[in-house]
Order: C-alpha cells, then structure tokens, then sequence
C-alpha cells in the first residue's frame, strides 16, 4: 500500500489534476460484470428535469432518487420531506424549497438542536460544506466564526466591534457585529481556525453578543458548478463527484467510469472509480492495489498509482489503453467495422495465455478472464485487466475454498460445484476466450438453443462431432484457406482440454502456451501439436483416408483405433462423461 501511496503522490506532481478536464471512453478499462451484486451506473438518457413531488421539478446539478447518477446532488423525493445530502460528509439535509436551478433553502435538524442548547458541539464540524473539485457550497447568511485555542499563556483577545464566546473548554469563539461590517479581528493566534454558520436573515433586534441567538437552523445552500461538468453536462453527458464526465454508451454491465488526458510527460492514463463504498468493493478495489502493484509484465495493464483507502473517492490510474477489448472487436460495435482477421487472433491467443502464465508462475489466479476484460492498444497488442477477483494463490496448496466468483459464461464448472478454487479455474475460462476468437459468438447468448446458451457447451458439442464448420467463424477464410483451417481446427481442440468438466483432465496454462506457440510457427500442413500428458507432442496427419475422414492424428507413430480425431482420444482417456446431443 506503500509503494500505491508514493505512485500517487508522484502522479500528481506529475500533473494528474489536469487528466479530469478530458472526456470519458468508456471502453477503456471494463471491470466485472458478474449478474450479482451490481453497482448502480448512470441512467442511459437522464431527463431534461427530475419529479420531486410536492416541491415540483428539479434539474441538474440536482436530480432525485429515480436518477441518482444524473446530477452532482440527489434528492430522496420518496420521503415525507424530501432530503438532500451534501458534501463529502454525504450530511444530510431537509429540503424546504428549490429557489433556482443552483439554490436550494434547507433545514438542519441537528443544527438547530446545537443552537436551541447552546452546545459547543456546534464548533465542532469544521468542514460543514466541503465538497469535490467540480462542485462547490456558499451558505447564506451566513456567520464567519473564529476558534481559537487557549492555554496558560494566552490572552482574551479585546477589540472595539469583537465578541467572543468562552463557555467551551479548550478555545474561545471570536466574531465581529455582523450590522457593522467589521474587518476581521486583530491580533489573531496562528492557531484559530475560521468556521462558517447560518445566520438569522435579519438580526437588527438581537442581542449581539448573545452569539446563538444569530444562528439559524434554515439556511439557503448554493451550489457552484465548474465550467468543465456544465459543458459535459451540456454536451450530453453526467458529470458526477469525481470530476469525470460520462457518456452512457447504454452498456449496463460498466461499472466504473473512466477518464483520460496526459501527464506532464506526456504519457495518457486512464482513471478508474469505484462508485459505492460497500465493503466488498472496498476489498476489490484493495485487492487489485494489491496484486498490480507486485506485477511488471508487457501483456498486462499497469498501475501507476492510487488513492487511500481512507479517501472519499477511491480511483485508480492505469495506462491508457486506446483500442477497447477483444470482445468489442469480435462481436461488439467493432466488429461491424473491421473484423479481427485470424493472425491478430492468433496473436491475442498466444498473448493472454502468456499473461496468465505470468499470473500462475506469480501465484496469482485472475478468476475473471474474458474478452472484456482483455484490453488491445493500436498494434492490437494484449493488456490483460481488471484484478478486483483476483487471488493470492499459495504454491504449498492445491486449491482455495472460496465462494464462486466471476462472470456467467466463463465460471469454471468444477469450481462452481465445489467451491474449490486453483489456476485450472482461469484454464476452463481461457478456454471460452479461445472458443470467443475462432467463432466470434458470445460466451452466452440467450438466443440460442437452451443447451447451447452457454458457449462453452456449444463448442463441446461441435468438437466431439468434428463440425468445425458449425462452430468456426468462415469470414476468418476457414474454408478458403487451408492454413487458417488447420491453425483454427488445433486451437479448438487446444480449447476441448481447457474445457474439460474435471480440473485434473485440463492442461496448465505454460502447456496451452507452449501448444499455441507450436500451432502459430507450423508451417508443415500435415504437423499436429497437441497436448498429452503435461508435454506438447508433435505428431503427423496422414493423408485423407478413401472414406473421406480428414483428421487423423498419431500418437508416438501409432494411428489411433478411431479416426475421430483428438477429440476421441481425450474423452476416452477422461472419466469425464460428456453428452454429445
């Protein structure tokens, strides 16, 4: 947490402020999208205005509880009498009226009990209406306030027009005639701190220095807006708390927001912020300082620095990766543009499986690998992202008993059965990935057939059967292009091992690596590299049989006695039962 804290700090000398005057990419960086426990995100279209029952319509920078993320202050309409929180502190406030589009006239329960006791708790918030950079408070009336410690040595302060309450221990509250325009007290210890209280609107009847008598307990809050969140705001899009604008690309499954700009030395960074501070988002977002910060690998995002956990915003500041995931570019809004063609897929492979060999040789499993989460920058180079899942992973164990987590489509079965998470959980989800780049269908697609709404158990399916040409994506010249069916033929057969049902029958991740580095450098069409036994075996295709079987691979020179291909072998040496219907 150290090493994050000093990266911070040398991220804002380096200029990080200025990152927040830029605008959003929402593709930068896409967290996990499990179906449960999801942060709420910004409401696709926010209303011109917001219903706030009796007290009529507000507008942004306001917005009610309908629409949390579609202005800098919500509104809980619902209640009896609406309430507004503010500031850092979230205090919350009860709402008499909305003067304007930035002013609102509150009443602080609290506040007037301190007054009606003459407590000097009321000395005691100094940081009444502190807020974030792009939004700020000015009270009216309001009271300037002056607490100044004493001790042995210390004085009463005596000045003509100057009034002071000393009924608290520790200090003295000084204050000018509010009627008199009174210059600030003289002579004023470096120690005395100024406090800001709402004020009567009129006090020409009171008693002066009877301080409380002044104070009000209803007061008229503005609000001031930065020129940067009116523009975005302008512009179509949510400027929240943390000075980033957000345009909602109608994406649900996003939950954190990202901004960009550059750094002093002109390197761009990318933000990343956790909306809610519930404990298990806390927990991730310490969990991936945590893992990132004892990582350096070229195929995966890099940290440059973080906030405390103890800040009221917690951000993380990554590299910037420009060109958005492989999922965008193989099924999402990408696709319809440029389709990856099969070499850069081959690559992204060959890419993210070196990455997770790096995580398991670091003994770290990932626990949320998919095409969202695999970032490509403009020479479609990999940067494997999102960390909040990951474990620590001890190598004197065989697995961590843990509650299942990640994303619908990529779970690893056994682990989802058994709770017993190892590395071979990430394999079973490398697997969907593989399965992702050859056939350009979602891990799941509700669309599809019931037994096939999981892509994992289509491609099974297709595998055993030998349909390659059911499940292989043809724009990717499959039947055209005798090399890239070959290359695409053993990368499925690679992603059969990894999707075995049992952990045992899966091969690690350094053999899925070894094995697609074989497949990509083959150059001889009758060469087959599988993996058998913990090694990668180089074996011979004879040629096509009179019968019309197309793939027969060898074992140590010796045909196998069914001509189905690798698929046969593997499912007869696994316990594993697998229906082929």
């Amino acid at each position: 947490m150290v090493v994050c804290l000093r990266l911070l700090n040398w991220v804002f000398r380096m200029g990080f402020p200025s990152i927040f005057s830029f605008f959003v990419i929402s593709h930068l960086v896409i967290v996990h999208s499990t179906g449960q426990d999801d942060v709420h995100g910004y409401q696709h279209g926010c209303p011109q205005s917001f219903n706030c029952g009796k007290l009529g319509p507000v507008k942004f920078p306001f917005s009610n509880d309908t629409y949390p993320r579609c202005g800098l202050c919500t509104v809980n309409c619902s209640e009896p009498v609406p309430i507004i929180k503010l500031g850092w502190k979230r205090k919350p406030y009860e709402v008499k009226e909305f003067l304007n589009d930035e002013a609102v006239n509150v009443s602080d329960k609290l506040l007037g009990d301190l007054i009606s006791s003459k407590s000097c708790d009321i000395f005691s918030n100094l940081s009444l209406f502190s807020g974030p950079r792009d939004i700020s408070y000015t009270m009216s009336p309001n009271l300037t306030l002056f607490k100044c410690p004493t001790n042995s040595s210390s004085k009463p302060l005596r000045q003509t027009g100057v009034y002071s309450f000393s009924n608290c221990s520790g200090y003295i509250v000084y204050y000018t005639d509010p009627n008199q325009r009174t210059q600030t007290p003289s002579n004023l210890s470096s120690n005395c701190v100024v406090i800001q209280l709402p004020m009567l609107p009129s006090i020409q009847n009171r008693n002066v220095s009877d301080l409380f008598s002044l104070l009000a307990c209803e007061f008229t809050i503005r609000l001031h807006v930065s020129k940067e969140c009116l523009e975005c705001h302008h512009n179509g899009g949510q400027c929240d708390e943390g000075s980033l604008c957000i345009k909602d690309e109608g994406r649900s499954h996003l939950k954190v927001v990202l901004a960009t700009g550059k750094l002093q030395d002109g390197r761009e960074v990318a933000v990343k912020r956790l909306y809610e501070h519930n404990y298990k988002r806390v927990t991730q977002f310490m969990n991936e300082i945590e893992i990132l910060t004892r990582l350096r690998h070229h195929n995966l995002v890099t940290l440059y620095g973080c906030t405390s956990r103890l800040s009221r915003e917690l951000l993380l500041v990554y590299e910037y990766i420009p060109n958005g995931t492989v999922a965008d570019h193989i099924h999402g809004d990408r696709a319809k543009d440029r389709p990856l063609v099969w070499s850069i897929r081959m690559s992204i492979a060959i890419e993210t499986a070196c990455a997770l060999t790096y995580l398991h040789a670091s003994d770290i499993i990932h626990r949320d690998v998919k095409t969202n989460n695999i970032l490509l920058d403009n020479n479609f180079c990999v940067k494997v992202a999102d960390f909040g899942l990951s474990r620590l992973f001890p190598n004197d164990v065989t697995h961590v008993s843990t509650a299942p987590q990640g994303t619908p489509g990529y779970v690893d079965p056994e682990y989802h059965q058994c709770y017993q998470l190892t590395d071979k959980s990430d394999v079973y989800s490398f697997g969907v990935v593989l399965i992702e780049l050859i056939s350009s269908m979602k891990a799941v697609d509700i669309s599809r057939h019931r037994h096939e709404i999981n892509l994992a158990n289509l491609a099974i399916n297709r595998i055993q059967r030998r349909a390659f040409n059911e499940l292989i994506d043809t724009s990717l010249g499959f039947e055209s292009d005798s090399s890239i069916e070959r290359m695409t033929t053993m990368v499925a057969e690679v992603a059969f091992r990894c999707l075995q049902l049992e952990k045992e029958m899966r091969p690690t991740m350094e053999e899925v690596l070894r094995a697609l580095k074989e497949i990509q450098d083959s150059k001889d069409e009758n060469t087959v590299y599988v993996i058998e036994n913990a090694e990668v075996l180089k074996s011979t295709r004879p040629p096509p049989s009179p019968e019309g079987d197309n793939i027969v691979l060898l074992k140590n020179g010796k045909e196998l006695p069914s001509p189905d291909a690798v698929t046969d072998r593997w499912v007869s040496s696994s316990s594993t039962s697998i229906s082929s219907g």
